[in-house]
Order: C-alpha cells, then sequence, then structure tokens
C-alpha cells in the first residue's frame, strides 16, 4: 500500500511544473506586456493565487497553467461546449514549462475590457496594493 502510495505521488511530482517566482518574473519582464498599465507585479500576483506559479495546474475541468487560463473563452479543450478559443490554442499547451504562450493568451486577454478583473483572485489580492515583494530580489 505504501509502495504503491509513493509510486502515485512520484507520477504526480513528475507531471508537475512549478517555476519559481523570479523565472516567471523574467519571463515576464521579457515579454514585456504593455497592455492597460498593468505591472509584471500584477501578473506575478495573479498568477501565485490562481496556480503557486504551477505550470501544469488543471484543477478544474476548464481552466488552465500558471495563470488559469479558461477554455470557454481562451482556448480550446475539446470538451467545452460553444468555446470561443479567442487565443488560438489547444489548452494543453498552457500545461507545460513553456510559458511563452501562455503570456501571450495572457496579454489578449488584459486587452480585452475586463482585464485583469477577469481573474476574480486578481481584484481580491492583488488590486490597488503594494505588490513590490512579488519582484523584489529578482
Amino acid at each position: 500500500m505504501i509502495v504503491r502510495l509513493m509510486l502515485v505521488l512520484l507520477t504526480l511530482a513528475i507531471q508537475t511544473w512549478s517555476m519559481d517566482r523570479c523565472a516567471l518574473v523574467n519571463k515576464l519582464r521579457e515579454a514585456n506586456l504593455t497592455v492597460k498599465g498593468y505591472t509584471v507585479e500584477d501578473y506575478t500576483c495573479m498568477a501565485y493565487y490562481m496556480s503557486r506559479y504551477d505550470t501544469s495546474l488543471h484543477v478544474s475541468r476548464s481552466e488552465y497553467g500558471v495563470f488559469q487560463i479558461n477554455s470557454y473563452w481562451w482556448c480550446y479543450d475539446g470538451e467545452t461546449p460553444g468555446r470561443k478559443n479567442l487565443c488560438g490554442l489547444d489548452c494543453t499547451k498552457l500545461l507545460d514549462a513553456d510559458i511563452e504562450d501562455d503570456i501571450k493568451c495572457l496579454e489578449r486577454i488584459v486587452s480585452d475590457p475586463n482585464g485583469l478583473s477577469a481573474w476574480s483572485d486578481w481584484g481580491k489580492n492583488c488590486e490597488g496594493k503594494d505588490l513590490s515583494n512579488f519582484t523584489a530580489g529578482c
């Protein structure tokens, strides 16, 4: 029983791609997102509260990756009825360690009228707060 549990945990660990905070900060800085005045701190804070920087997170049926991007509007999951796929990508691309496509989709999402308010966790935990700790030391 213990051996079986260890194998399950090992399998889950292998399939998880968490990045550290500074790695995400650096990727966001490289992308140079300049949408609606949002900062790298805003994006990093949102990612922390949405996924704890886990690029492979797929907890709910319709949320994917480090930014927990929704499959109804933004990507194709092959299951969600009435999907829009406004980022033009397969949702599984949001679950790997390469987050360049995630960042491009993030840019597309925040360009819409809701901006980062599309993520309730950003509004609840990040909006209007001092977020300098999210990029400190990076």
